[in-house]
């Protein structure tokens, strides 16, 4: 591509390609496409994104599809590869100069630049660092600035490769630049400095830019450019002086306004030197123990002191708090429990927590993040009054939940409770102690200092669990404190409620329950929302948990589920909706059956709440298990919910209908349960079997569950969906088994056992094309035992229940195989006999033994040849499945059943499924076959 001719024409795509017009648009990205692959394209683009007189837009466009071209076509290996020559040239013209006005494209041009340099840095592209180290150096703001944007970026992108030798040549890059580093960011940080107290803001924006960019680069250089940092004196230097920069920066957010571009800048700055410390934490826990003392004394002091009253700010807390953390947490720093066992440096680590986290140190940290940090504020207590489920979302962990204080606080909490828990169990002991009785209604702090310490009582269950007698406390204390109705009390009220939740499964006698569940109750119709949202939480947990009976339940079933259902119409947002379905998926699912006189409201309910929820497929998605428990609950009357039913099934498994991705999974289950639980096939039920085809050809993890509901069909209307289905089913299995692995091998062919089962006349006819591949498995002894005891138990299936198809699947397989009948019978039945350890079901060892016992009363010389093998294997057969009859000390057959008496369910069982039935039923006339072809077999 000729560049001068060219670079006219590629600005006038360009621009076409920029318009809004797709008539004009799709043209332009079409010819754009198709010179990605032409010599010279790429020098073109460079010409025009380093044009500042042209359009920004069309120079935006050339960048990115540069940057695109470097992604497809850069690497030596890639098809139309760029030629050497070109390369050559385009890495000389991206760092000619660092002048770009735009800051937008300045980053892509940054981006780029880092890209080519993951490639080619340093072997192709040794001249890249020099300059950059050169171009920071000089005077021009704007060059100065660009330049070091493009170090960042280079220096983050050569850090993020991680084969041995790129990690080997980083650490020589770093080595080699480190010190330069260093002086580069103390210098934009004195002059940052410097420039704080004249008040000019473009030179304090512009030299704090710089600082937090060298900031970055020294930050990727320290955690990732050596094998032993501690070792080196300017990196621990470096990470020394973070604490001296840190209070000098903290400090100059006293002169900086809380609202302009410097605080924003400043902030996160101050967020970054964090950063450095919590990475290099992470990835040189031994190298960072030097400055475990002096991380703890800062983060300490401006956290749980007032020196950090009035310049820190929420996030900077959080990131104090997290280093707090990991070095209490940090397996590094643990010894074992023989001491001995220990490496040096983790004792000497365990040496310097030790001395630091002394009782009074640990008692003003637990104290002052119970009364300080624990504490209501008054934004929350807003927030509570203006949107309560807002309120409750950010409560239980919204979008901005990982990133808020409370949160960190109370893992922070957590943390150090439970590592020295014998030293602050006596602590919060105390100040439960002070809090005993009814509190002031009027005394609103004296009300958020007994909920702050109940949030740590709760967090600290499992520590506290020989400390406190839970069950006296819920009797004398709690539940009186539940019953104060007065509006100011609601925070005691959701607190108390989220506290039993907490320790439900950890401490509370089971004779409590119906004491808890008459407060439940009464709590479900308090008139705060926050109150009963939380009030469904503890509900959720309670029957959720290990203990929980039915018969305590059962007596408030009707008022609670009644309660919730109102709950969920009066509850707006869409997360709130989802978690109250989840507690009445909960309760559904413990009751089972029980639940069938309630439902009536909710069944009404939910296709509304679905139509409502078209944009809202996580919604959709626990609606989709809230009807997984009710039909499961319903059984076989869920069959009246068909008609909203079966369209949600066919709607969220068709993968032609976007929702599918956030729905699939879920829909199948419910197609699963409906299946199990219906007492008839529908035409409707029949037809959205369609989209099973697409399913299988996905070939996902749902695959599974789409081999459950192919089973569940042939349970419950075999011939009828056998005749409509089994053709492209079939195809469908012939292609899976040609890359499927061995297990989903063996799920196909169970399927195909079950049809055979079923259905021993249609099923034999309508998966015809499988057997040959089933018979060769045998044939040539197939190497997976588990794949052939299934081969062996279609093969029996066949051979027992239609010996016509199997003589004429014989005849075919001769001719296919080249061979006589009799020889290759033969082959099939030695191949079986010497097989036949890798069956290891009594079911279908007792298969195998009655279906080659069939052959016997034939005059064929091979069968006959056989007999001793057959006859072995089934006096082996008969020994697996014979017990004594402790009735009558006779040997009997384990595998047939009596009389129809029906087994008893125990409240703990689920009650049988429509589907388990008919399995009982088909069990009951395979059996009652068998017993028939014994006694056959006998009189011959």
């Amino acid at each position: 591509m000729d560049l001068n001719s060219a670079s006219t024409v590629v600005l006038q795509v360009l621009t076409q390609a920029t318009s809004q017009d797709t008539a004009v648009l799709k043209p332009a990205e079409e010819q754009l496409k198709q010179w990605e692959t032409q010599p010279g394209f790429y020098s073109v683009l460079l010409n025009i994104f380093t044009n500042h007189t042209l359009d920004i837009n069309v120079r935006w466009l050339a960048v990115l599809y540069f940057k695109h071209g470097i992604d497809r076509y850069w690497r030596r290996v890639a098809p139309h590869a760029l030629s050497e020559e070109e390369k050559t040239t385009l890495r000389a013209g991206l760092i000619t100069n660092f002048n770009e006005p735009i800051n937008q494209i300045a980053t892509q041009i940054a981006v780029l630049i880092a890209k080519v340099a993951r490639l080619d840095c340093p072997r192709q592209w040794p001249e890249l660092i020099p300059t950059l180290i050169e171009s920071v150096k000089v005077q021009d703001d704007l060059r100065q600035h660009r330049a070091l944007l493009t170090f960042y970026h280079v220096t983050k992108t050569l850090a993020s490769k991680r084969l041995a030798a790129d990690r080997k040549l980083f650490y020589d890059l770093a080595s080699g630049i480190y010190n330069f580093a260093c002086s580069l960011w103390n210098h934009h940080t004195d002059t940052f400095l410097q420039q704080v107290s004249s008040g000019n803001e473009a030179a304090i924006l512009s030299s704090l830019e710089r600082t937090l960019l060298s900031l970055k680069v020294l930050r990727k250089l320290t955690v990732n450019g050596f094998v032993e940092p501690h070792k080196n004196m300017e990196v621990m230097g470096f990470l020394h002086g973070i604490f001296v920069r840190l209070k000098q920066f903290l400090e100059c957010s006293r002169n900086i306004g809380t609202d302009n571009v410097c605080r924003d800048r400043l902030e996160k700055t101050i967020i970054l030197f964090t950063k450095v410390l919590l990475d290099f934490l992470d990835q040189h826990p031994f190298s960072f123990t030097p400055l475990i003392q002096r991380s703890l004394e800062f983060s300490v002091s401006y956290v749980f002191t007032e020196v950090g009253e009035g310049v820190t700010f929420e996030r900077f807390i959080v990131q104090c708090m997290n280093l707090i953390k990991m070095i209490v947490k940090n397996y590094a720093y643990k010894p074992s429990k023989n001491f001995e066992d220990s490496s040096p440096e983790t004792l000497e680590a365990h040496k310097i927590k030790m001395a630091f986290f002394t009782y009074p140190t640990l008692t003003e940290i637990c104290r002052r993040l119970v009364s300080h940090y624990f504490l209501l504020t008054e934004e929350e207590l807003t927030m509570w009054e203006e949107d309560p489920e807002g309120f409750t979302v950010e409560e239980t962990g919204g979008d901005s939940w990982k990133y808020s204080l409370r949160p960190c606080t109370e893992v922070l909490f957590i943390d150090i409770f439970h590592e020295y828990n014998q030293t602050l169990t006596p602590v919060l002991l105390e100040m439960m102690q002070t809090l005993q009785g009814p509190t002031n209604v009027e005394d609103m702090n004296a009300l958020l200092i007994k909920d702050a310490v109940y949030n740590a009582v709760g967090l600290a269950a499992y520590e506290l669990f020989d400390s406190v007698d839970f069950d006296q406390w819920f009797k004398n204390q709690l539940l009186p404190e539940l019953q104060v109705i007065h509006n100011r009390y609601k925070p005691l009220r959701r607190r108390v409620i989220w506290l039993i939740g907490q320790w439900i499964s950890v401490k509370f006698k089971s004779d409590l329950r119906p004491m808890l569940y008459e407060a439940i109750c009464n709590l479900l119709q308090d008139q705060d929302l926050v109150v009963r949202i939380e009030t469904a939480t503890t509900l959720k947990l309670t029957v959720d948990d290990f203990e929980f009976r039915t018969d305590q339940f059962l007596p408030y079933l009707e008022t609670m589920f009644t309660l919730l259902f109102q709950l969920l119409q009066q509850v707006t947002e869409c997360d709130t909706k989802m978690h109250v379905l989840h507690v009445l998926s909960c309760v559904i699912e413990r009751v089972n059956v029980q639940i069938r006189p309630y439902v009536g409201c909710l069944v009404q309910y939910l296709p509304l709440l679905w139509k409502q929820s078209e944009e809202h497929n996580m919604l959709r998605c626990a609606i989709l298990t809230t009807l997984i428990h009710l039909v499961q609950g319903l059984g076989a009357d869920s069959k009246n919910l068909y008609p909203f039913l079966l369209p949600v099934i066919q709607l969220s498994t068709d993968v032609s209908q976007p929702p599918h991705v956030y729905l699939l999974e879920d829909g199948l289950e419910l197609w699963l349960v409906t299946l199990e639980n219906s007492p008839c096939v529908t035409p409707e039920l029949l037809r959205i079997f369609q989209n099973m085809s697409p399913l299988l050809e996905l070939s996902s993890e749902n695959l599974r569950t789409c081999f459950k509901i192919i089973n569940g069909y042939i349970f419950l209307s075999s011939t009828e969906f056998l005749q409509t289905y089994a053709v492209g089913l079939c195809q469908s299995f012939c292609e899976l088994l040609k890359e499927i692995t061995t297990e989903g091998q063996v799920q196909v062919l169970k399927v195909v056992e079950n049809a055979l089962k079923v259905n021993p006349i249609l099923g034999p006819q309508m998966f015809q094309p499988i057997f040959p591949y089933v018979f060769k498995g045998i044939i040539e002894g197939e190497r997976y035992p588990v794949v052939m005891s299934t081969y062996l138990g279609v093969m029996g299936r066949v051979l027992l229940q239609n010996t016509s198809f199997f003589s004429s699947l014989l005849n075919e397989m001769a001719h296919k195989f080249n061979q006589e009948m009799d020889q290759l019978l033969g082959n099939m039945i030695e191949m079986w006999v010497d097989r036949m350890d890798n069956i290891t079901q009594p079911e279908r060892r007792k298969l195998s033994a009655l279906a080659l016992l069939s052959l016997l009363p034939s005059d064929n010389s091979v069968i006959q040849d056989k007999f001793c093998g057959i006859i072995n294997i089934s006096v082996e057969g008969l020994h697996d499945v014979m017990t004594e009859d402790p009735e009558t000390g006779t040997y009997k057959d384990c595998m047939l059943m009596s009389h129809l008496e029906e087994p008893k369910v125990t409240e703990d069982e689920e009650p049988p499924t429509e589907q388990d039935k008919r399995k009982k039923m088909d069990w009951w006339r395979i059996n009652l076959e068998m017993l028939v072809l014994e006694q056959t077999r006998l009189a011959c």
